[in-house]
């Protein structure tokens, strides 16, 4: 068992086999703010950013440590200033004043993106005729990731956990060209979700010297070595012994077993080519560099059509990009011991991968990367359904073969809204992912309830009332703040007066009334619901079908009043 091993090895196969990967360094991460300037257009109250200069970079830049070119982050979100929304938002401020005409002659626009440590490195292996598995031994210390591979011909492959997996996901912008319908949420969701077959991946597996000195990685590739089609090697069941017309059966024909293992099914073994193997080499404690250190862009990719643009201008705002890191790096530690490793493969072989608890679930959601579009609540209950019965009484029976997956996003002003399809289908395909086989689930559209909140307060002697009620909606704001919120979360109104007799300057809290507010016209949901009957003991219930309360205008929706004392 690997709880009794003791070997480092024999540590590292145990929990290899349970299917996790030990780790030899851990990368630091860090958010960076990337900026560039754009010239400005158009006079007076039309004076605005050029758009048409503002560029996108694909990931992986490259960003060194000003002072150990030893330590390199690289970004791993595609950067577009053009760009933006609630969730990833581009900030616009003026850079230069032209003095005579008193306009702005420059804007500055400036975006965050995250971004791992590790310096980007490759070794280079040749392959004569193909082998079935072959494998070949990288060598390096603190290998953080293995990436990908590069062959002779520019055929990317993929690494991937094991051989039998033979699906990658793969961002597809999210374009009219890619998928008419869904393009039209573009602004909220820039990229589509998709799953991708491919025959060109590899695996890898670690081995560790006792002392520890460097790590090699096996990394070993699939068994399809004949150039045939898989269907000339194992015929299709379906045609077998069916004789077509001028053709003969085929019942008779004898499969060579053997003829299995040249199939592309665990993917295909390079031949004749050099392959080069891309990895990140560094981590520890050293990334977890300092503010501001990380200015120095080593490598980038931007995209920008030049057509039609001055060229001056272009090479002038291509040359403006920086970058910085306003707040430190985190994250970066040294290798796992074998205590940490033993742990981790136990955890890692009890998930096995899946969704299987609600909060798997619930999780998984989170982790959708924000370019598919950003899950800001969930909540999974099970599925009910009506029965012949129940159709007159209205009760339901639980479906034990279905999940409702409720949901909700933000919108461009960080207010609760429904998701767009677009963001949906990118769930769909990423939840599917996980999802056990039996698990159905269905995508729905969480409840919101719009609310405002009244008080009346008495203040203390030789206080100002006025800031006093200004203290108080200050603190019910940040106690309703929507991130702070979950779907079917209840009110508690006696917190509600705790909170209010928190504040300075308050000597009793008189009253706490709460309101729905649905009025369509004044942007609030059209979601009608009587908060007296569902108020019980001092707790204000969400409805049966999942929901969540929601302050949308708190200057608007937080009214106090101060009442004389007496």
């Amino acid at each position: 068992m690997i709880l009794n091993a003791t070997e480092t090895q024999n540590v590292i196969n145990l929990a290899q086999s349970f299917g996790y990967k030990p780790k030899t360094s851990v990368a630091a991460n860090v958010l960076l703010d990337v900026f560039q300037l754009v010239p400005a257009i158009g006079t007076g109250a039309n004076n605005r950013p050029d758009w048409n200069y503002a560029f996108a970079i694909e990931p992986g830049m490259l960003v060194a440590h000003s002072g150990d070119s030893n330590i390199e982050f690289r970004t791993i979100d595609y950067l577009d200033f053009k760009f933006s929304s609630s969730f990833d938002p581009t900030e616009v401020s003026i850079f230069e004043i032209d003095d005579i005409l008193n306009e702005p002659t420059y804007y500055l626009l400036k975006k965050s993106v995250k971004a791992v440590s590790g310096l980007l490195k490759y070794q280079d292996f040749e392959f004569g005729s193909p082998l079935p598995y072959d494998k070949v031994d990288l060598i390096d210390s603190s290998i953080i990731e293995i990436l990908y591979a590069i062959d002779s011909d520019g055929n990317k492959w993929h690494h991937v956990p094991h051989l039998a997996q033979d699906t990658i996901f793969e961002p597809v912008i999210n374009i009219p060209r890619n998928d008419v319908s869904l393009s039209a949420h573009r602004s909220e969701t820039p990229y589509l979700l998709k799953l991708r077959k491919v025959a060109r991946r590899f695996s890898t597996r670690l081995f560790r010297t006792e002392t520890g000195a460097e790590d090699t990685y096996e990394i070993q590739f699939g068994a399809g070595v004949s150039e045939f089609d898989d269907e000339l090697l194992i015929p299709n069941p379906d045609l077998v012994g069916k004789s077509l017309t001028g053709i003969e059966s085929s019942t008779s024909v004898d499969i060579d077993p053997s003829n299995f293992l040249y199939t592309k099914t665990y993917g295909l073994a390079p031949s004749n080519t050099t392959l080069r193997i891309f990895y990140t080499q560094g981590g520890g404690l050293r990334d977890n560099v300092q503010v501001d250190s990380l200015t120095r862009i080593s490598q980038r990719t931007i995209n920008l059509d030049e057509t039609g643009l001055d060229n001056t201008l272009y090479q002038q705002v291509i040359g403006s990009l920086a970058v910085t890191n306003p707040q430190p790096a985190t994250g970066g530690k040294d290798g796992e011991t074998l205590d940490e490793i033993r742990q981790n493969a136990l955890a890692s072989f009890a998930a096995q991968n899946r969704a299987v608890t609600k909060e798997d679930y619930i999780i998984r959601a989170y982790s959708l990367p924000q370019k598919y579009g950003s899950i800001a609540k969930a909540y999974i209950t099970k599925d009910t359904q009506l029965t012949e019965e129940s159709v007159f009484n209205s009760d339901r029976v639980a479906n034990d073969l279905a999940l409702n997956f409720y949901v909700l996003g933000y919108d461009a002003s960080n207010k609760l809204t429904t998701l767009n399809d677009a963001t949906k289908e990118n769930l769909i395909t990423y939840i599917n992912y996980h999802r056990m086989l039996t698990d159905a689930i269905n995508i729905k559209d969480a409840y919101i309830i719009n609310i405002g909140v009244e008080f009346d307060i008495i203040t203390l002697p030789d206080q100002n009332g006025n800031q006093v009620i200004l203290r108080c909606i200050d603190r019910l704001k940040q106690y309703f703040d929507i991130k702070k919120w979950q779907i079917n979360q209840p009110i508690v109104i006696s917190n509600i007066y705790t909170e209010i007799d928190k504040v300075d300057g308050v000597q009793t809290v008189s009253s706490v009334k709460i309101t729905n507010l649905n009025d369509i016209a004044l942007g609030y949901s059209p979601n009608a619901y009587s908060i007296e009957r569902a108020t019980k003991d001092g707790i204000i219930f969400p409805s049966l079908d999942p929901s969540i309360f929601e302050i949308k205008y708190p200057d608007n929706d937080i009214i106090g009043r101060v009442r004389a004392f007496g």
